[in-house]
């Protein structure tokens, strides 16, 4: 995370808050990616994902994530409640699909995953992760913010539907190995306007 861009917001209570990761986080973020993967993705990711996870090299990954990130844009936050690790988001510049344009409304930020374990689901987790990811996007100068959505997951569009997004009309194909996996892109602006993360 570009360390010239202030923390915008510590969002959440005394018994709730998002702050950045530190390198201490990467294992308890890996055990939660893989949970909340199991949980929620069992039947639709490749059984050899999960089966052959790697939890050293997976938490690794997450170390240098937050300790040396590929860009200033790059940054990985967490949820706690109280001092409890829940869930996670990471996220930095946008990559344009094969012949997308810019957009016009300016540069984009994405969201490459935001989980929060399911035992602390439904108690604010997610929604502050993702306000916080949008500030800080906006602080970096994005105009929008997207992520990309397996087709399939329903509860993941509903939770972005219920913040203002909507698909933007882009999709892609994960080959996976086994069964392909379609993606659909979801968006929203970060002026204040319609569609506000």
């Amino acid at each position: 995370m570009n360390p010239e861009v202030p923390f915008p917001r510590m969002t959440g209570t005394a018994d709730a808050s998002v702050r950045p990761a530190v390198p201490e986080d990467a294992a308890e973020i890996a055990r939660i990616q893989l949970v909340t993967w199991r949980t929620a993705y069992g039947s639709t990711l490749p059984s050899s994902v999960l089966d052959e996870w790697d939890a050293d090299a997976a938490a690794a990954s997450w170390r240098a994530a937050i300790t040396a990130p590929p860009t200033p844009g790059h940054g990985v936050l967490v949820a706690l409640e109280r001092n409890t690790l829940v869930g996670f988001a990471a996220f930095g510049p946008a990559e344009l699909s094969p012949g997308e344009q810019p957009d016009p409304s300016g540069p984009s930020a994405e969201i490459g995953t935001l989980l929060v374990e399911p035992r602390w689901g439904r108690r604010g987790h997610g929604s502050r992760l993702l306000a916080a990811v949008s500030d800080l996007a906006r602080a970096g100068g994005a105009a929008r913010l997207q992520v990309w959505l397996l087709e399939a997951d329903r509860v993941s569009a509903g939770f972005y539907e219920s913040a203002g997004w909507e698909p933007d009309g882009w999709a892609r194909t994960l080959d996976t190995g086994a069964s392909p996996l379609r993606e659909i892109r979801w968006h929203a602006l970060l002026d204040g306007g319609e569609g506000t993360a």
